[in-house]
């Protein structure tokens, strides 16, 4: 089986977003950068797939040449070989990476034989798009299931399961198949030092997609409003007791 994983490099979370003065794009300068925790599911979902059916698996990312860190990363895990669509740096819309990824896997299709499986994470930690992997699909001609928590592969088919809130949604499909997989289908592992270092020898072949012109124009960006926070002191010692009950009962946290 050949699968391939399609991630995305974003601005690590953990850290304070600063906005250059024009409020269009993130200053960058002291940030780190990390994958989805979606598109970290998506990297060990793969890994876990050949490990258990035997195969390969690629990953691919479309970025600037940083974003060749993700990808190690990636390869550190337990993924064979890595492509980074390479581009100057700027913002690309769902459209435009869609159409970079179809133009990718074409060419590797010719050159080396068919993916049987597409795995993306749901939705991208920035910009929360929900459409890539959607389009991607849809250019290929491929059935397409968003939101997986579950996903097995038996007969030549997909069976992913999607939870909503009376159960589960069980879908079929023929391979090959594009999967988008949400966050706690797994539990992604670390690189180990091993795999870090084997990774450093993996290949990553670098292609440059032609940008066709984004749909959407970025106006600006702004911070959310900052939540307020609030302590109260509920007392001292054992004459605390009755204010923390009466508290836990107006959280619903113990029944009154």
């Amino acid at each position: 089986m050949n699968i391939l994983v399609c991630i995305k490099r974003v601005p690590d979370i953990g850290a304070k977003v600063e906005l250059t003065e024009d409020r269009r794009a993130i200053v960058t300068r002291n940030l780190g950068f990390t994958i989805s925790p979606h598109e970290e599911c998506a990297v060990e979902e793969g890994i876990q797939r050949i490990e258990k059916d035997g195969g390969d698996t690629t990953v691919l990312t479309l970025g600037p040449d940083g974003a060749e860190e993700q990808i190690r990363d990636s390869l550190a895990r337990g993924v064979e070989r890595g492509i980074l669509l390479e581009t100057g740096g700027n913002e690309w819309d769902a459209m435009e990476t869609a159409q970079a990824i179809v133009e990718a896997i074409r060419a590797r299709q010719e050159a080396a034989g068919d993916y049987d499986l597409f795995l993306f994470g749901n939705e991208a930690a920035d910009t929360g798009d929900f459409q890539v992997a959607v389009r991607v699909a849809h250019a290929l001609g491929l059935p397409c299931v968003t939101g997986v928590k579950a996903l097995e592969i038996e007969g030549g088919k997909a069976v992913a399961r999607r939870e909503i809130e009376s159960g589960w949604e069980i879908y079929e499909a023929p391979l090959p198949a594009v999967i988008a997989v949400k966050e706690g289908i797994n539990l992604p592992r670390y690189p180990s030092l091993r795999g870090t270092m084997k990774a450093k020898k993996k290949p990553v072949d670098r292609l440059h997609p032609s940008a066709t012109g984004a749909t959407l124009e970025m106006q600006r960006l702004r911070h959310p409003p900052e939540q307020g926070k609030q302590v109260e002191m509920l007392g001292k010692g054992a004459g605390a007791a009755p204010r923390v009950v009466e508290l836990l009962k107006s959280l619903e946290v113990m029944p009154s």
